[in-house]
């Protein structure tokens, strides 16, 4: 159904002639009845009748003005609502791995409660693959992702990726174990022999520990996976193995955190979202605060040096 016939119609049971409306409209009064005629077809019924040298609606003509004034009503309200520069309001469908929705999102949705009352925003924690597989079922609007210098995310042409911020990872090892500082290689090469802690839901990590250990001159033996970074330091407290850890992150009192360096470990975070869709308010005004918010904190962490940078926020990436 054509909001340009139904407006027609609508202007019709104002006006009462099809020349009134057309010069309203700027178009021919052949084209109004043409329009008039092919919204009929379209309804089944009749929605005009003869009325001396005029026509007059019928009762379903009449009918179905009324319901258009409400149906362009409502279209004009979402064009308002979706146009770029409008003032964002609606739900907002976000995506994303927890560090990203605890320390970055829901600061911004706490002010927006404020600023913005009439946006709503509903957050739903998936690891990257999880949250792309929603954005491409159209199943959320932005997707909060992640991936690490040493193992990049494919790229994919649908959508767009906005960087947000970076944390450097090391690796978390028994305290009694020992272990010396040095650069990625001697530090991996130390542990050749241990147990690897991975995620459970993101090959990421792993592609990492496997293509470090490959340069270092081994095959990592991978054990365990968890999701929670607490968890992973629960089980390397018990002694069942290494693994990675955001440098910043408070450990337990039997987990020491190892730099690396040379190369270095970089996980990078990313808002990512549809083409299509990158200029509606609601997504772009919530991907503007994250990226202001993502830069406060590189600030904010600069004068403490490199190895803090923005490694706090991402204290429990993977919980």
């Amino acid at each position: 159904m054509e909001t340009r016939r139904l407006r027609m119609l609508v202007e019709l049971s104002r006006l009462g002639s099809m020349r009134a409306v057309a010069d309203m409209l700027g178009t021919t009064t052949s084209t109004v009845s043409q329009q008039i005629a092919a919204l009929a077809d379209e309804m089944g019924t009749a929605l005009i009748e003869p009325h001396g040298r005029q026509v007059r609606l019928t009762p379903a003509g009449r009918r179905l003005a009324e319901h258009a004034v409400t149906i362009l009503a409502a279209v004009e309200a979402a064009r308002h609502d979706l146009a770029p520069g409008g003032e964002p309001n609606g739900t907002l469908r976000v995506a994303g791995f927890a560090t990203a929705i605890r320390a970055h999102l829901l600061p911004v949705v706490t002010a927006l409660t404020t600023s913005h009352p009439h946006l709503h925003v509903l957050i739903r924690e998936h690891e990257p693959a999880e949250a792309l597989q929603l954005l491409a079922e159209d199943a959320t609007d932005l997707a909060l992702t992640y991936d690490y210098n040493l193992a990049p995310a494919t790229e994919d042409p649908a959508v767009r990726a906005t960087a947000l911020w970076t944390a450097r990872w090391g690796l978390g090892v028994p305290a009694q174990a020992g272990g010396r500082e040095g650069t990625t290689l001697e530090v991996f090469a130390q542990f050749a022999g241990h147990d690897w802690i991975v995620n459970s839901r993101n090959t990421a990590d792993e592609t990492v520990i496997r293509t470090l250990a490959s340069m270092a001159g081994f095959t990592p033996r991978i054990t365990h996976q968890a999701d929670s970074l607490d968890l992973v330091q629960g089980m390397i407290t018990a002694g069942l193995g290494v693994g990675l850890l955001p440098l910043g992150t408070v450990t337990f009192p039997a987990v020491r955190l190892l730099s690396l360096t040379a190369p270095d470990v970089e996980l990078r975070a990313y808002a990512v979202a549809r083409h299509g869709r990158l200029y509606w308010p609601p997504l772009a005004l919530v991907t503007e605060l994250l990226l202001r918010r993502s830069a406060t904190g590189r600030d904010r962490d600069r004068p403490a040096g490199p190895d803090a940078d923005a490694a706090a926020s991402c204290r429990d990436q993977q919980d």
